[in-house]
């Protein structure tokens, strides 16, 4: 009778550890994929590298979390490993399953790059790296690399007409090469919609010297109806092998976009950007120009207008002629304009 009494105590504990195991299980199942984990709306950077341990603290602490201890644990118990970086939407109510199978496969969201009103690479770089991982350093190593703008069929002066103002959707884990291996593609995609290309060459023209131009154009005014009555002026001087003596060319040349006078000792700038020193086109844009700038120079103003002036009413507007006697008249009102608002 006892050996009965005590196996029956032996299966009595067998049980109770199954129903323990199966509780602790059902639990942990329960945790996993039916319990709400995350507690708020929002997205999160997952950067590079990051250990499993620092998603969890990061998750907490941008809110998403009330605590680590059950992600740790889910992490261990369900095989969480190898987590993937990435800009990641998370929704009030996921559970544990839905939150780390997004992170394990690398499930991430693109985001939104925009960049415009850029005037040089430095620029460019600082701008997209707020919306990726990359940082501003290393976009700008590869921005400069005149290996990588070879790649393409640029040199170091006219690689910023690659870039397109725009907005584009990236993933926010895209590498410096990998951002302008897309930059190229929408180049492409840019220049071989309608007929932009057909019209550059009709002007002669090649891709690079249309957005240097445009730049130049922009630089001029910001007033885009105005636009392409200004890129007339300076085709026609091109056509004409006239110097284009484009002022903000000079502002380029000296270093300084800000100048609201140009003096004469600005025009004595040694700088194959300085047109008022060299004809036809600089090496490269002063600007990175925006779409409506290129389109201005392929739309062009057909007319017979070879100056212009801003005009004195100091609008933004301008002033055209088409003889030197009239640019000069323009130019006075124009100095005098300047010297009662005090800009010297």
């Amino acid at each position: 009778m006892a050996k009965i009494k005590i196996g029956g105590t032996v299966l009595a504990l067998a049980g109770l550890m199954l129903i323990g195991v199966v509780a602790v299980n059902g639990l942990a199942y329960y945790t996993y994929a039916v319990k709400s984990a995350v507690i708020k709306n929002g997205f999160v950077d997952m950067p590079t590298g990051a250990s499993i341990s620092q998603q969890a603290a990061l998750l907490k602490s941008e809110g998403f979390l009330k605590d680590t201890v059950d992600f740790m644990a889910m992490a261990r118990r369900f095989d969480y490993r190898n987590p993937k970086p990435g800009h990641y939407k998370l929704e009030k109510g996921m559970t544990f399953r839905s939150l780390l199978g997004k992170l394990r496969t690398g499930n991430q969201t693109p985001v939104r790059v925009t960049f415009n009103n850029i005037r040089s690479l430095e620029r460019l770089a600082g701008s997209v790296s707020k919306f990726i991982e990359a940082d501003s350093a290393s976009l700008l190593a590869a921005f400069k690399s005149g290996t990588v703008a070879s790649e393409y069929g640029f040199d170091k002066a006219d690689f910023i007409s690659m870039f397109i103002p725009d907005t584009y959707e990236l993933y926010w884990t895209v590498t410096p090469e990998e951002f302008i291996a897309r930059m190229n593609k929408e180049y492409e995609r840019f220049w071989s919609a309608g007929e932009r290309d057909a019209k550059r060459k009709s002007l002669g023209l090649s891709r690079k010297e249309v957005s240097t131009l445009a730049s130049i154009v922009i630089e001029e005014s910001k007033y885009v109806p105005e636009q392409p009555r200004i890129a007339g002026v300076y085709i026609n001087r091109l056509r004409k092998n006239m110097p284009l003596q484009a002022d903000p060319t000079v502002k380029y040349a000296v270093g300084d976009p800000t100048l609201k006078r140009i003096l004469f000792k600005h025009l004595e700038a040694e700088s194959p950007y300085n047109t008022y020193k060299h004809t036809g086109l600089p090496p490269g844009p002063i600007y990175c120009p925006p779409k409506s700038a290129i389109d201005a120079v392929l739309d062009y103003e057909k007319h017979n207008y070879l100056y212009f002036c801003a005009s004195p009413d100091l609008s933004g507007r301008h002033r055209f002629a088409t003889t030197l006697s009239q640019h000069n008249a323009n130019a006075k009102q124009y100095a005098a304009a300047l010297d009662r608002a005090g800009i010297r």
